[in-house]
């Protein structure tokens, strides 16, 4: 269930004490001429992303989040003062702004910035760590890897905020299955102990058709749960990397696409089964863990040959031959 909290208002005493409330203890400086505070937070399952508009300076001494948490500046600015540094963040940057166990300082300043926070346990649950790997997954760094990296850690905090957590219709899988893109995206885009996992060669020894078969089966009858890579190799007894091995040596696809698969023939019997007026194109994909309409309509076609409305309105449709 997702769950919505609005704030709006030109109290200065009003905004420093919701702050301090909704995020950590913060104090307002000086006498701005614009005092209006805007703040939207939408949370679902652990995941959450917050719309703010500061029209001042604020600073924050904040203490341990114990999440993962990113933000994206539209407008104006942010400074880092974290132990005696003097990082600053302007608009179309999107980056890490604490480590989780960690306190942090700085100001914003007019600010307009999206706010996104996760189980900072995701990052291990989706990284492909190796045979020998150490620890929990953390991240090393505060800035993204490359300008290319800022665009994707930026588009996958918007797709969040807008396609998911904004949703009328929202559905605990794909809020579950949403996180998890937003954790495999923030490794891809930010500094990590992960990367520095060197595969392992018991991951190729494990890749046999057994693994492949027991992964199939897990996923046959779990696809319609929230399950991604790390429970998929739990359940056929190796690691993420050997289970990705083995479908991509025995099945040419990887588990994550198998998945995509079965949802997709779950979908498309729901639509057979439902008809029109009982179920709709948008509910079905929801259900099965496509929280994007047009996506899921394009991806369907692909396979089908026909849009999901044609199969839901009774014209029964054949998947389309492999190319």
């Amino acid at each position: 269930m997702v769950e919505t909290l609005r704030f709006d208002s030109d109290d200065l005493a009003a905004t420093e004490a919701f702050m301090s409330r909704a995020y950590t203890p913060m104090r307002i400086e000086g006498s701005p001429h614009d005092t209006r505070a805007r703040v939207v937070r939408s949370a679902a399952r652990g995941l959450s992303v917050d719309e703010l508009s500061l029209g001042y300076t604020m600073a924050y001494d904040a203490g341990v989040l114990n999440k993962v948490t990113l933000l994206t500046i539209h407008s104006g600015s942010l400074v880092d003062t974290t132990n005696g540094r003097n990082e600053v963040y302007g608009p179309g940057e999107t980056f890490l702004i604490t480590q989780p166990d960690e306190p942090y300082t700085g100001e914003v300043r007019a600010a307009r910035y999206t706010v996104a926070m996760f189980d900072p346990a995701l990052l291990t649950q989706v990284a492909e760590l190796g045979a020998g790997a150490q620890g929990p997954v953390r991240l090393t760094g505060n800035r993204t890897i490359s300008a290319e990296a800022n665009r994707r850690l930026g588009a996958g905090l918007a797709y969040v905020r807008d396609h998911v957590l904004s949703a009328a219709e929202d559905n605990d899988l794909v809020v579950a299955t949403a996180a998890r893109h937003l954790a495999a995206v923030t490794l891809a885009s930010l500094p990590n102990t992960a990367t520095e996992e060197a595969p392992q060669r018991l991951d190729s020894r494990d890749a046999h058709s057994e693994t492949l078969r027991r992964a199939m089966v897990f996923i046959d009858e779990n696809a319609h749960r929230d399950i991604g890579l790390a429970e998929i190799a739990a359940a056929s007894f190796v690691t993420p990397r050997a289970a990705q091995y083995a479908f991509s040596r025995h099945a040419g696809t990887t588990p994550l696409g198998y998945l995509r698969r079965v949802r997709l023939a779950g979908a498309h019997d729901a639509l057979r089964a439902g008809g029109p007026g009982l179920v709709s194109v948008t509910s079905v994909a929801a259900e099965w863990g496509f929280p994007h309409p047009g996506r899921f309509a394009a991806l369907y076609r692909s396979v089908y040959g026909v849009p999901p409305s044609t199969t839901l309105y009774g014209e029964d449709a054949q998947p389309a031959a492999a190319g």
